[in-house]
C-alpha cells in the first residue's frame, strides 16, 4: 500500500527531506506533511554571501531567510540543517551565469541552480539522511506513468515553475516530490495561516538571489574586470549608430535603455561578443522561427531516437512568463531543432526551450533544451550574416 507520497509505508516510517528557502512555500511543504505524519528533516542551503542581502525585500536564500527557515523548524519540532554550498554555487551557477552573458547570451541561472546544486548535490544528501524522498515548494506536479514518475504543468498556472525544471532527469524526478502541484497560491497561504507559520505573509522572491542590486552587469564586471568594454551599436542596415560602454548591459529584445534615437522604434536583435557590438533594429529583426538546441533532456516514454522523421508535434515554451505554443521538434545531423509555430521576438541563446505534450494546466513536460543558435527572417538572417562577415575582431579580455 502506499502513502499519499506514492511510496511505500507508513508517513510516520517514511522519512522525506525538504528543501526549505525560507520562504512561505517551501515551509508549508514541511509543514503539510509534519501533519501529516512523515519523518520530516528542513534542510537549507547558504548559497552566496548573504550578508549584503540579509534585509532585503524579495531575496532568496538570504541571511533573513535562513533565520525564517530556521524558525519555521523549531515551530514544527522538526531537525533542520543549514549546509555551506556557497563554493559550489559559486563555481557551478555563478560563474557560468557571468560568462554566459559575456558571450552574449541570456543565462537562466535558476534552471542551472536546480540542476546541479538542488537537484544533484542537495539531493545526494538526502540521501546520506536516509530520505526516501526530497520534497520541494516549487509548483509543478509530478505522478506514476510507467516505471517512473512524469512531471506536469501545476493547477495554478500563474505560478507554473515547470520551465524551470525541465533539466530535471528521470532518476532525480523519481525521488523528488512536489506537495503543492495541486494547490493555488492563495491556498498555500491559507495552508500557511492554518499551520501557524510566522512566514504565511512573507513576500515572494522575486530576483535572482546572487544579484541583490538587480543589476546583473554589476555583478559580472566584479566577477570578470574588464568585461564591460565599450563598443559600437551598429544598426542592422551596418550604420554605427552610437557608442555602448559594455554589452553585458544589454538583451537581445531590449527596447529601453539602448541610447540611440533614430525616429523609430529600435530594439537589440543580437550581440556580438568578439566585435564587441550591439546590434540593433526593428521589431520585425526579432521575429524568430526556428530554436537549435544544445544538451537536450528528455522526459517523455518514446526513447528521442525513435523520433518520427518529420518531427515531433509538441508546444514549447521559450521564457517562463509565456504560455507553451505549438511547435515542431525536429532532429537534424545529430542535434536537435524547434520549430516554432508562431514567430517569437527577442529569443536569445542561453534561454532555455522547454517541451510539453498540451498547453494547459496538467499538460506534460516532455524535457527541453539551451538555445545554442537561433533563426530569424530570411531577410534579417541575411543582414546579420553579412554584418557578422565584416565583423571587427576584438582583442581578448
Amino acid at each position: 500500500m502506499l502513502n499519499s507520497l506514492d511510496l511505500p509505508g507508513r508517513p510516520e516510517e517514511t522519512r522525506v527531506v525538504v528543501a526549505m528557502s525560507g520562504g512561505v512555500d517551501s515551509s508549508v511543504v514541511a509543514g503539510l506533511l509534519k501533519h501529516q505524519g512523515y519523518d520530516v528533516v528542513g534542510v537549507t542551503l547558504q548559497l552566496y554571501d548573504h550578508g549584503a542581502a540579509t534585509h532585503r525585500k524579495g531575496a532568496c536564500c538570504a541571511g533573513q531567510d535562513i533565520h525564517d527557515a530556521r524558525r519555521v523548524a523549531e515551530a514544527l519540532n522538526i531537525p533542520h540543517y543549514v549546509l555551506d554550498y556557497e563554493e559550489r554555487f559559486r563555481s557551478t551557477v555563478i560563474d557560468g551565469f557571468a560568462a554566459s552573458y559575456i558571450a552574449g547570451e541570456t543565462p537562466v541561472p535558476c534552471i542551472s541552480c536546480n540542476q546541479t546544486v538542488k537537484f544533484a548535490d542537495l539531493l545526494g544528501t538526502a540521501r546520506e539522511l536516509g530520505a526516501h524522498a526530497l520534497a520541494t515548494g516549487h509548483y509543478v506536479r509530478s505522478a506514476p506513468n510507467g516505471d517512473g514518475r512524469a512531471l506536469y504543468r501545476p493547477v495554478d498556472l500563474d505560478r507554473d515553475q515547470s520551465y524551470f525544471l525541465f533539466a530535471t532527469t528521470q532518476e532525480q524526478l523519481d525521488y523528488l516530490r512536489f506537495p503543492l502541484g495541486g494547490m493555488t497560491k492563495a491556498e498555500t497561504r491559507a495552508a500557511a495561516r492554518d499551520l501557524g507559520l510566522i512566514v504565511a505573509e512573507k513576500s515572494d522572491s522575486q530576483d535572482i538571489c546572487f544579484v541583490p542590486s538587480g543589476r546583473y552587469a554589476d555583478i559580472i564586471e566584479r566577477l570578470k574586470p574588464g568585461a564591460a568594454e565599450a563598443g559600437d551599436i551598429v544598426h542592422i542596415d551596418g550604420r554605427v549608430v552610437g557608442r555602448h560602454d559594455g554589452i553585458i548591459r544589454y538583451t537581445v529584445g531590449q527596447r529601453r535603455g539602448i541610447g540611440v534615437a533614430l525616429g523609430e522604434p529600435l530594439y537589440v536583435v543580437h550581440l556580438d561578443p568578439a566585435g564587441r557590438r550591439v546590434i540593433v533594429g526593428p521589431r520585425e529583426a526579432l521575429a524568430t522561427r526556428r530554436l537549435h538546441l544544445r544538451n537536450v533532456n528528455w522526459l517523455g516514454n518514446m526513447p528521442l531516437a525513435d523520433l518520427p522523421l518529420e518531427g515531433l508535434d509538441i508546444y514549447a515554451r521559450v521564457r517562463s512568463t509565456r504560455a507553451p505554443l505549438p511547435a515542431r521538434l525536429v532532429q537534424e545531423d545529430g542535434h536537435f531543432a524547434v520549430e516554432l509555430g508562431e514567430g517569437e521576438a527577442g529569443v536569445a541563446p542561453g534561454q532555455a526551450c522547454v517541451f510539453y505534450e498540451g498547453e494547459g494546466a496538467g499538460a506534460r513536460v516532455l524535457g527541453g533544451g539551451w538555445i545554442g543558435r537561433t533563426e530569424r527572417t530570411r531577410e534579417a538572417e541575411r543582414a546579420l550574416g553579412r554584418l557578422m562577415s565584416e565583423a571587427p575582431v576584438a582583442a581578448p579580455l
